[in-house]
């Protein structure tokens, strides 16, 4: 005889997880979004209080990831994931100047730092502004860094390709912001 009670039980268990697992995600992705905004405001006090709050969300995304295998795939849980790998490489290099490991499954990593050189783009174009010539060469080098890194690898899903694809459109601002300023004199 099928157990419908059990049935029933193991998809309203699934629901209520994954519930959880979406309010959780919005919280990563809130704090991603504070995180990226205070580095590019430069208060970086603030974005170190918010890299350790948002740390702590992310521990908490995953355990409920753990439910089950297919809490993994959600849509939200992934989404957040690639705006937490984006926060924290940003922070790192704009405070340390390298890229940092982050513990995620790598295609989550990668569309995480696929993003990255959109925020780079605008930290150079802000430091062009006020005319530190050197820190925009260092981003140009590190997005030409990245972009060179994710063309030795064979994309076979889409996301990924058109992610890697915008990091060459990112990195060919870089480079007329940089043949600009060198025009100029700067």
């Amino acid at each position: 005889m099928v157990n419908f009670a059990k049935l029933q039980k193991e998809i309203q268990d699934y629901d209520s997880k994954r519930e959880e697992l979406i309010k959780k995600s919005r919280d990563v992705l809130k704090l991603s979004k504070q995180v990226i905004y205070s580095v590019h405001r430069d208060e970086i006090k603030n974005a170190e209080q918010l890299i350790k709050n948002i740390k702590e969300e992310k521990k908490q995304l995953d355990l409920i990831a753990k439910h089950s295998q297919k809490m993994a795939l959600e849509g939200s849980y992934k989404i957040a994931v690639q705006e937490y790998v984006e926060a924290v490489l940003y922070f790192e290099f704009v405070t340390n100047g390298k890229l940092a490991e982050i513990p995620v499954p790598a295609e989550l990593f990668v569309l995480g730092l696929a993003d990255l050189p959109g925020e780079l783009v605008r930290k150079a174009v802000f430091l062009a502004g006020k005319g530190q010539v050197e820190e925009v060469i260092k981003i140009k080098d590190e997005v030409d860094q990245i972009y060179g890194e994710l063309l030795k690898f064979d994309f076979r899903d889409n996301e990924i390709r058109r992610k890697v694809d915008a990091v060459k459109y990112e990195l060919r601002k870089l480079e007329d912001l940089v043949l600009d300023l060198k025009l100029k004199g700067r």
